[in-house]
């Protein structure tokens, strides 16, 4: 069950019960606000909700496909009845379940828009985040060695994915999207010389469909 900080009680909660899920993301969304949002309705999808995200304030296309960000459904004017609502300029969206993400700062040379992704995700979203170079370079580092891993792997004889790394992983990010938690998991299960390189494989698969960190683009390459 996903649950989400609610800064009306102060702690994570159940959403709303039923099969839609309707997200509003308010005024003043940077691309950290993005990336988060999408996160959260592809857990909540992964979850079997109908997520609808709307948006009164577009931000350029090309933010949001570089970054495996769907575009939003765009509106003149806010709804009311939204089931959660993200900002990004520390707002709480009065009485309605709001995740406040405080925007991205620093600056950083060009990169990959993908590591600039997972540099986001590195760090918990109610939590402060300075993109700097070393920091979007480490990110990349990692999701090179991630993606080149993935493709060994594919090489390997096929096997049913590790439903107990995939679970943990979902687990986290079902709490309050914990993504770093869910990373780690990541990190762990590469390392891990039990499990065979295909279910390796299947289970980084599985989890990207939710990360969207374009973990196979690598296979086929070498």
């Amino acid at each position: 069950m996903l649950r989400l900080y609610d800064h009306r009680t102060g702690r994570a909660e159940p959403l709303p019960a039923g099969r839609g899920l309707r997200v509003q993301v308010l005024g003043g969304a940077g691309r950290r606000v993005l990336v988060v949002t999408d996160l959260l309705r592809r857990v909540a999808e992964r979850a079997g909700r109908h997520v609808q995200v709307v948006s009164t304030s577009p931000s350029p296309q090309d933010d949001w496909s570089d970054y495996n960000v769907a575009p939003f459904e765009v509106l003149d004017t806010p709804i009311s009845d939204a089931d959660v609502q993200v900002s990004g300029d520390g707002g709480t969206g009065g009485d309605a379940l709001t995740l406040s993400v405080p925007r991205e700062t620093g600056e950083w040379a060009a990169a990959d828009a993908l590591s600039v992704r997972l540099a986001m995700l590195e760090v918990p979203y109610r939590e402060p985040l300075e993109l700097s170079d070393p920091r979007v370079t480490q990110a990349a580092e990692r999701l090179s060695r991630w993606r080149g891993a993935v493709a060994e792997w594919a090489t390997a004889p096929g096997r049913p994915m590790n439903r107990e790394y995939a679970t943990e992983a979902e687990a986290a990010l079902a709490d309050d999207l914990d993504s770093p938690a869910a990373l780690a998991v990541l990190d762990r299960l590469a390392a891990d010389p039990d499990v065979a390189p295909g279910a390796k494989l299947e289970t980084f698969i599985h989890l990207d469909l939710v990360l969207a960190l374009g973990l196979v683009s690598a296979i086929g390459t070498a």
